[in-house]
């Protein structure tokens, strides 16, 4: 009868509860990094309350302007940290311990069947795991932050499937774009999307990060990939708690249903200024390219970097190239496994594990002008500089694209 969504919703709202219902939910885990906790700090300042409702269940990481860049920054952060000691919250992620939605998974907060909201709209990154994750503002959060409650509308459900596997030379984030490219950015618009399929399997539980990511590239309130295998070997000896897995009914009501062919996926860009803007990259070959970026909570994980080392590997970029680890451990397991040896040998810089430059603050915006190939999750027009072009592509072509100084099919190198 119900959906994952509505199952994760009947158990946080204490009542059995469908699509389109309103409902007053108990949060499992809530996140706020430094970009938004301070707004939803001074909001739960306003609301004159004392301390937070579990300070074990919430996360506070640094990642989007670290270090800061500059003195209001290093205030504002000084701010919050002083409120998580304040508040004794445990679960604070200093600068270089990596992105949020790095973070959290890493440490075992991303559970199946679990309620996680984030301040940041790439929270549904956590459905990779089979939870319920969505993004809420800052006044929302502050709510949260007080009661551990929040009040949401329980969203209807898409179902996608895929089926066959993707070819050798097509990733995750190629898949990713294909879908965002046939659902259009308004396509889903307040739905769950629950991705089902032979190639939705076989994908990693990195890949299935970085397609729950961007589902909200799509509109989605969140993307579910339901629990498997994978899922329980990456949260053995992480898991902060017990959790049950949540899946679909049979009978379950889904508002449209999508069927593709991983066959019919080749590499894909997304093309200034929208993410829909989504073209096979044959379409795009030669355009020139200013800066390459490989990073981010789309596709700065482990096998991220592996695949561009792959591409990179007794080569050198012909233009700057910036890689950002997602994490101080996957930077830690690059180094181990010679992964960052290969990717500095190329002629890459290494930064700070962070955001970098995604959101246009620091450490590698764009000129007027300058075109960047980025594995970031969006590409509106000032993302990263006012004047920049930003194409999204897969770490694979991005590191194609940085050896030839022009987009580049990664089949051909």
């Amino acid at each position: 009868m119900g959906t994952i969504s509505e199952k994760i919703f009947s158990r946080a709202a204490g009542k059995e509860v469908k699509a389109n219902d309103f409902v007053l939910a108990d949060v499992d885990y809530a996140m706020a990094h430094d970009g938004t906790s301070i707004l939803a700090v001074n909001a739960f300042k306003e609301m004159e309350m004392e301390r937070v409702w579990d300070p074990s269940r919430i996360v506070i990481p640094f990642d989007h302007i670290a270090p800061a860049n500059t003195e209001t920054s290093a205030t504002l952060q000084k701010e919050i940290r002083e409120w998580v000691r304040e508040q004794s919250i445990p679960n604070f992620y200093e600068i270089g311990e990596g992105i949020c939605h790095q973070v959290l998974p890493e440490n075992g907060f991303a559970l199946p069947g679990k309620l996680l909201v984030g301040a940041d709209s790439h929270s549904c990154t956590y459905g990779a795991f089979g939870a319920f994750a969505t993004g809420v503002g800052a006044t929302d959060m502050a709510e949260i932050f007080a009661t551990g409650k929040l009040w949401f509308k329980v969203p209807e459900s898409f179902r996608m499937t895929v089926e066959g596997s993707l070819d050798k030379h097509v990733y995750a984030k190629d898949l990713t774009l294909y879908l965002i490219g046939k659902t259009g950015i308004a396509g889903a618009t307040y739905k769950a999307v629950e991705f089902y399929g032979q190639a939705i399997s076989e994908l990693s539980v990195a890949g299935r990060m970085t397609l729950c990511n961007m589902a909200i590239e799509m509109g989605a309130k969140t993307g579910i990939v339901p629990p498997d295998e994978k899922t329980f070997d990456f949260l053995k000896n992480r898991a902060v708690a017990p959790y049950e897995p949540v899946y679909s009914d049979p009978d379950a009501s889904y508002l449209k249903e999508f069927v593709y062919d991983a066959g019919d996926i080749e590499p894909q860009v997304a093309c200034p200024h929208q993410v829909d803007n989504v073209k096979p990259v044959g379409e795009v070959e030669g355009t020139h390219v200013d800066q390459v970026f490989i990073g981010t909570c789309t596709n700065g994980r482990l096998e991220d970097l592996e695949v561009a080392a792959s591409v990179l590997k007794g080569k050198k970029v012909t233009v700057r190239t910036i890689i950002i680890p997602a994490s101080r451990s996957t930077l830690l397991a690059a180094i181990k496994n010679g992964t960052m040896e290969i990717l500095l040998k190329a002629g890459v810089t290494l930064a700070t594990p962070g955001c970098g430059p995604c959101l246009g603050a620091h450490q590698g915006v764009l000129g007027e002008g300058e075109v960047c190939v980025s594995t970031a999750n969006r590409n509106f027009k000032g993302r990263m500089g006012k004047d920049g072009f930003i194409y999204l592509a897969s770490p694979a072509t991005a590191a194609a694209s940085a050896l030839t100084g022009e987009i580049t099919d990664p089949r051909k190198i």
